[in-house]
């Protein structure tokens, strides 16, 4: 998407935000020497609290004695671990130019992403943390007539999104506004979950791979996309990666199954996991 048009997208949605934008409290961590130009703003967490409000834990579902825990917080982190990661902060609205950057398809190899998913005509996916809508729309073209959702929990990533499909013309696809501890996808219909650089920033990652896993058919897939921590190479901050091996601890504590790691990607993890 050039940058005309992304530009042209922000405008659109601009008017809409004007009053969301004010009265959110953004702050822009200092460059480091592992982090590549541009990286846009980061949003403060809402809470730090535990675990979600008591009417939601009231169904039964509890994460595991221990797995959620306070921490100094870090300029990068929100204050709590999950399983002894901090969690960090999640990337802003105002990171739509990051997402979109130009060098992202060399860096990231974005279509060869696509490709590994294995999308077909009248499956129904869903891209969790869509963000701009980078993925979610390629991911729509391949699924139709099927369903593609764009989930986040920014109204205004929704709006950019969305008035994208309508600019270029996709149909199939539908935005939902969910929360830090749900996707608020329809149970038990998704075929595939994608989560590109996004689960690192879950404020509830028990809470939300829970909530995933109800919306998955049965044998349903999750695509986990993380940069690797491993490599020190890879010129992203640090809690803004995971090893593969904190990501199966993670997913299959919350109930997934790790099926296989794809290493097709140049910076990140592709691991695979099933309901």
């Amino acid at each position: 998407m050039g940058n005309a048009r992304i530009a042209l997208l922000a405008g659109i949605v601009a008017a809409g935000c004007a009053l969301a934008v004010a009265l959110h409290a953004l702050r822009s961590p200092a460059a480091g020497p592992t982090e590549p130009p541009a990286v846009p703003a980061l949003a403060p967490s809402a809470s730090t609290t535990a675990g979600p409000p008591a009417a939601r834990a009231a169904a039964g579902d509890a994460p595991p004695d221990g797995a959620y825990g306070a921490c100094d917080a870090t300029p990068d982190g929100i204050g709590k671990r999950y399983f002894g990661r901090e969690i960090a902060h999640f990337m802003s609205h105002q990171g739509i130019g990051w997402l979109e950057r130009d060098s992202r398809e060399s860096e990231e190899r974005t279509s060869a992403l696509i490709d590994a998913l294995e999308l077909e005509p009248g499956m129904c996916v869903a891209d969790v943390g869509a963000g701009s809508g980078r993925l979610t729309l390629p991911m729509a073209r391949r699924v139709a007539p099927g369903i593609a959702y764009g989930t986040d929990i920014q109204p205004e990533m929704l709006r950019f999104l969305e008035a994208r499909a309508r600019e270029e013309g996709v149909t199939n696809l539908k935005g939902i506004l969910g929360d830090t501890f749900d996707v608020m996808l329809p149970e038990g219909t998704v075929d595939l979950v994608l989560l590109v650089d996004a689960y690192h920033e879950f404020e509830f990652p028990w809470e939300m791979t829970r909530s995933i896993a109800r919306a998955l058919k049965p044998g349903g897939r999750v695509a986990l996309v993380e940069f690797r921590a491993e490599d020190p190479d890879v010129p992203i901050k640090a809690l803004h990666k995971m090893t593969e091996a904190q990501a199966r601890l993670e997913l299959e504590a919350a109930g997934l199954r790790w099926v296989s790691t794809d290493a097709r990607l140049p910076w990140q993890h592709l691991l695979w996991f099933v309901k």
